[in-house]
């Protein structure tokens, strides 16, 4: 364990006992000695290791844990049937921003508690922008935990045989798409299935870079700005004339950069252990992987933020999962065992998958790219990926941003992920069957029977 994370680790039990006096009156204070917990990150491995972490806690503490694994398409049902039986968990971990702002919406949260657990733990040791998407009105919602990345993944030999530079702005990303769309090999591979929410995350990325939001400051639906329009014109102009033919989707965008048929890609940072040959299932398979399992890894550039002629500075899409505590909760033992969890339990907690889990607290962050990334092979990324390929991953949740979340739209941002409006438009850009304009105006349209259909 790095010297730095032990120093903090000491600090953390006075914070613990501190937080015992944070929580609430003891007016809404269930039986401290247990709390139930849900948790997202539902795997068999990883409910294995929070169990631990769970245990852990017990034992310091004495305070019970009930671990319980809720999966994520399940959650607004089941936090819906929770909320209606007045048995709601004490603490919700690994939530998306937009689940956060839907329990927000429905005022099943403690807007109270988290602000004082990031103020124990130190505020200044958080990521900023984290912190922004987690807050509201002044307040901050949730405990941001960590976070992955949508990143664009190219073949760093080929741009530096071709004379290009890395692809971060949309015109360098259009040069390099051109020149390279050559000799059996697509310039990009681009998502673009109309039925899959990766089309919708990787659009989201390259739109955020424009400028384009879903929302304006007031809630209107703004898809059909210039920028938007001008995101939706460059995205299908990429898929059109320069990816694979076909409805392209998460699976088919890796396995085609996989086999070296591909020049880019957009994909999250969950790709980084599977490109560096660390699970069986999903394995580079390019002529020189076969001799080499990390030779894609080690020939792959990183751009993290991209940027558009309308963007105002370059922006990525990006993830960051929280922890949340209920408006029913046991205050101070879920406070305790949300601060043991960002402190002691922290570095086992984002251990559990360290290539979709960039770490919002910086304190831990110098040992985050030492954790053991992969499934059937465990190698740290820093053995497979140069260090300032790891900074940029490591800083991006700094130059996070979202659809929606900052404007209070979390639960619109759910609902459209579930009905996937703006990748039917994409779709029929490419198919030929509407025009930029027309595809922003029906995207613009449909989100606006989505809103209105939703309880506000």
């Amino acid at each position: 364990m790095p010297k730095q994370v032990t120093a903090v680790l000491s600090v953390a039990l006075l914070s613990a006992a501190a937080l015992a006096a944070c929580g609430s009156d003891g007016g809404n204070d269930r039986s401290a000695d247990q709390i139930t917990v849900w948790t997202e990150e539902n795997l068999a491995d990883r409910m294995g290791a929070q169990q631990w972490i769970v245990d852990e806690f017990t034992r310091r503490t004495g305070i019970k844990v009930k671990l319980v694994g809720v999966g994520e398409d399940q959650f607004s049902q089941t936090i819906t049937a929770a909320a209606a039986a007045d048995d709601l968990p004490d603490v919700i971990g690994a939530l998306p921003l937009a689940s956060v702002r839907e329990l927000e919406a429905n005022d099943l949260l403690d807007t109270e508690t988290p602000g004082k657990v990031v103020d124990q733990l130190g505020r200044g040791s958080f990521s900023r922008r984290a912190l922004e998407l987690d807050s509201s009105g002044g307040k901050l919602l949730a405990v941001p935990s960590d976070g992955w990345a949508q990143l664009i993944l190219y073949r760093k030999d080929l741009f530096q045989k071709a004379g290009l530079q890395p692809p971060d702005t949309y015109e360098r990303l259009e040069a390099a798409a051109a020149k390279l769309n050559t000799g059996g090999v697509a310039g990009i591979t681009l998502a673009i299935a109309p039925k899959d929410s990766f089309t919708a995350q990787s659009f989201e990325h390259v739109a955020l870079a424009n400028g384009c939001q879903l929302v304006d400051s007031s809630g209107n639906v703004a898809l059909d700005s210039p920028q938007c329009v001008k995101a939706f014109e460059f995205y299908a102009k990429l898929a059109k004339n320069y990816s694979v033919k076909g409805k392209q989707d998460v699976d088919s965008t890796r396995a085609t950069y996989f086999s070296g048929k591909a020049a880019m890609t957009i994909w999250s940072s969950f790709i980084l252990d599977e490109l560096a040959g660390l699970r069986n299932d999903a394995l580079p398979s390019c002529a020189e992987c076969r001799d080499d399992p990390q030779w894609l890894a080690r020939n792959t550039g990183v751009v993290t933020a991209l940027k558009g002629p309308d963007g105002q500075a370059p922006a990525q899409y990006g993830e960051i999962v929280s922890w949340v505590i209920t408006r029913d909760a046991a205050k101070n033992s879920a406070a305790r065992f949300v601060a043991y969890l960002m402190n002691e339990g922290y570095q086992r907690w984002i251990g559990m998958a360290p290539e979709g889990k960039f770490p919002t607290r910086e304190t831990f962050a110098a040992g985050w790219n030492k954790l053991p990334a992969g499934v059937d092979t465990k190698k740290p990324l820093a053995e497979v990926y140069p260090s300032e390929v790891l900074e940029a991953l490591r800083r991006s949740p700094d130059t996070f941003a979202r659809w929606g979340i900052p404007q209070g739209q979390g639960k619109l941002v759910g609902a459209i992920m579930g009905e996937l409006p703006v990748p039917r438009a994409l779709s029929g850009i490419v198919e030929g069957s509407l025009t930029p304009q027309a595809a922003a105006a029906q995207a613009k349209a449909n989100v606006e029977t989505i809103k209105r259909g939703i309880r506000q």
